[in-house]
């Protein structure tokens, strides 16, 4: 646990993960029930899209799938598939299942949740590239063509 591998990145974002199963502040369930329901409906399809999307970037990553940022001995850059369309899609269905269940309970601490999770998601993808640009020489062209999380969204798209 000396943060060599970025550890400590990853128990921060498996925190503000776990942070998600607090209850919703404020409730909002004096709104019409109809009005509920739509945002109940929204917010489950989002978070089941942001679950799919996570299941496919784990697949199509394979054996180089690791949950720290520090990329793994040996293995090989993907950039095939979801890895086409985006650099970090992990955390991009991360992000995804948070506003999912932002939007499901209609709550500011889980909309605090969001926002502070892709801090910590982009701090720690930017650590991951930083090593990843030493390791794979192919990774800066890979990085100019492909947006890093979500690409209308600055703070996460660093493309230059």
């Amino acid at each position: 646990m000396d943060n060599s591998q970025g550890e400590w990145w990853l128990v921060i974002q498996l925190l503000l993960v776990l942070s998600h199963l607090i209850p919703p502040w404020p409730t909002f369930y004096y709104l019409n029930p109809s009005l509920l329901i739509v945002f109940r409906f929204l917010g489950s399809i989002i978070f089941l899209y942001g679950c799919f999307s996570a299941i496919r970037a784990f697949l199509e990553l394979g054996p180089s799938l690791s949950p720290l940022p520090e990329p793994k001995v040996g293995a090989k850059l993907v950039t095939r598939g979801v890895y086409s369309q985006c650099r970090h899609p992990v955390y991009q269905a991360l992000l995804i299942c948070s506003i999912g269940l932002a939007t499901f309970f209609l709550s500011f601490f889980h909309l605090a949740l969001f926002f502070m999770l892709a801090f910590i998601l982009r701090s720690k993808a930017l650590r991951e590239e930083s090593k990843l640009k030493l390791i794979h020489s192919e990774y800066i062209q890979y990085m100019f063509r492909t947006p890093a999380i979500i690409t209308f969204i600055p703070f996460l798209d660093w493309r230059k």
